[in-house]
């Protein structure tokens, strides 16, 4: 009996791409981004309302709340839209990481330390499976994750143009 070309993959286990996959996917933070709908948006809220909580004492310093509402108000905003900013793009990163490891043809690897890396080329049938994985798994939360920063620029943009206004 012929051996599979994936059961003799000299890649560790741990840098295997499918591996790197299913380990993002399990994970506490990046698995936010798989959850479906109802569910990602409440956590895309609560991460909007923490960072408004720690923006705003921030904005009140500047822009006492009792004097000038809609700058505090406006500031507050822009200060959680970073916030998430910066939430979206490492959700981002890495699924964009696992992606690219998942689509290439060769896979790199350490065997025991960063001073002696190795690339392995994939089989067929394993470039052919990963290649699946991205395109109907990674892909889609790549593109979820694309349009969600999208609507949080295009809303600070819009409480940056009011704040040009007052």
């Amino acid at each position: 009996m012929r051996e599979s070309s994936i059961q003799i993959c000299p890649v560790p286990t741990e840098q295997q791409p499918v591996i790197e996959y299913e380990s993002l996917k399990e994970s506490w933070f990046f698995r936010w981004a798989t959850l479906e709908k109802g569910d990602f948006w409440r956590k895309i809220a609560w991460i909007w309302g923490i960072g408004w909580v720690m923006a705003s004492p921030i904005a009140a310093a500047s822009f006492p709340p009792e004097k000038r509402l809609l700058g505090f108000t406006l500031a507050s905003n822009l200060g959680a839209g970073l916030i998430l900013g910066l939430i979206l793009l490492q959700l981002y990163l890495g699924w964009r990481y696992v992606s690219d490891r998942l689509s290439k043809e060769t896979i790199f690897y350490e065997e025991s330390g960063w001073y002696d890396g190795q690339t392995w080329p994939k089989p067929p049938e394993m470039l052919t499976r990963d290649r699946l994985i991205v395109s109907y798994q990674v892909a889609p939360i790549l593109q979820r994750l694309i349009r969600t920063t999208g609507i949080l620029a295009l809303l600070m943009m819009g409480d940056s143009m009011v704040w040009l206004c007052l």
